[in-house]
């Protein structure tokens, strides 16, 4: 079974950056779409980003589009979430996916998630 873990969050000023790395491990995943999702505490797990196998396509919600990007290394199993322009609204835990369903723009996914990364925007 592929594992999941995501990296590189932390505490980051409004209008900073971060980047954010999810490395598979078990199986390839350069075969799978990949995305990324949120969860704020109280909240539902929110769709982020998703790529597909080959990272020509991808695909955003309108309260990330134009501020972060979704890419993909396959020879390293990576997926990466570049966030820039934070928002305190972005604070929350980002947890990666594989496996899913790719539905037009949407993305069904998988029961595979990583551990999560903890993203805290203070103002």
């Amino acid at each position: 079974q592929v594992q999941l873990v995501e990296s590189g969050g932390g505490l980051v000023q409004a209008g900073g950056s971060l980047r954010l790395s999810c490395t598979a491990s078990g199986r390839s995943v350069s075969s799978y779409a990949m995305a990324w999702f949120r969860q704020a505490p109280g909240k539902g797990r929110e769709f982020v980003a998703v790529i597909n196998w080959s990272g020509q396509s991808t695909s955003y919600p309108d309260s990330v589009k134009g501020r972060f990007t979704i890419s993909r290394e396959n020879a390293k199993n990576t997926v990466y979430l570049q966030m820039n322009s934070l928002e305190p609204e972005d604070t929350a835990v980002y947890y990666c996916n594989t496996g899913g369903r790719q539905l037009g723009s949407r993305y069904d996914p998988s029961n595979y998630w990583g551990q999560g990364t903890q993203v805290t925007v203070s103002s």
